[in-house]
């Protein structure tokens, strides 16, 4: 008994082992949040390796410009809201769908592309990218642009964003390689949960203490504290001298 136990628990060493070594490159993207206006810093490693695949986290740290992001995995009934905000503003966003949305909101994603804001792909089915094979990452992003084209007729995407900002070096390069821009941010907050509520002050004050010039900002749609915050976020900002710019501005 105790030479099986023994053997079990060799095997899960060696099992554990593996897959440390198979994800050690596995990396979150995240950040000391930006206070006083200042825009975040990352290692001057990540920086280099961003740049070298020409994947973004913020714009011009001297423009006043902001960059609405969305994230929809599904949809929880504060979108709409969310659109309507964003056409009496005139604020362009971009909304990174999964395939799942597409399929499940597509009134919703017609309505972004009628309205003029940008699709992203946030990959068809929402793996772990970062552990996936060249080929079954490319597959991913084709999917999703299979459905996409089916539903709106538009070609393809050109921005992606990997599922909870897990990335490596080798998904930033495979995306480039098939055209496929990686978006990340500079401003984000935990507002994920779709059943805890905190309230619009929350997440309007979490957006403007971070507020700065060049933010590329990430806010999910199933929060009703995001689109109860949002009017207010986009007036005071723009009361401060910010203006609401599109990704394709962004070399």
């Amino acid at each position: 008994m105790k030479r099986i136990v023994g053997v079990f628990v060799s095997m899960g060493i060696i099992l554990f082992s593996f897959l440390s070594f198979a994800f050690a490159d596995e990396l979150h993207w995240g950040f000391k949040k930006a206070t006083g206006g200042e825009q975040i810093e990352i290692s001057s490693e990540l920086e280099n390796m961003l740049k070298k695949h020409n994947a973004i986290y913020r714009g011009d740290p001297q423009a006043k410009t902001i960059y609405l992001t969305f994230d929809n995995g599904y949809e929880n009934g504060f979108t709409e809201s969310i659109l309507d905000t964003l056409k009496a503003e005139k604020a362009p966003a971009t909304f990174f769908l999964t395939g799942h949305y597409v399929t499940s909101a597509s009134d919703l994603v017609k309505r972004m592309v009628d309205d003029g804001h940008i699709i992203g792909n946030h990959s068809d089915k929402h793996p772990n990218m970062a552990r996936l094979s060249e080929s079954e990452m490319v597959t991913e992003w084709q999917n999703f642009d299979k459905k996409l084209k089916d539903l709106t007729g538009i070609e393809r995407t050109y921005y992606t964003r990997p599922p909870e900002g897990v990335y490596n070096e080798e998904l930033l390069a495979v995306g480039i390689k098939n055209e496929y821009r990686h978006i990340f941010w500079s401003i984000a907050f935990k507002d994920w949960e779709k059943d805890v509520r905190r309230g619009g002050d929350y997440a309007y004050n979490e957006l403007m203490k971070q507020l700065h010039p060049g933010a590329i900002i990430l806010m999910h749609t199933v929060a009703e504290d995001n689109a109860e915050a949002l009017p207010k976020f986009i007036k005071d900002a723009k009361a401060q001298g910010y203006t609401f710019g599109s990704l394709d501005d962004l070399k």
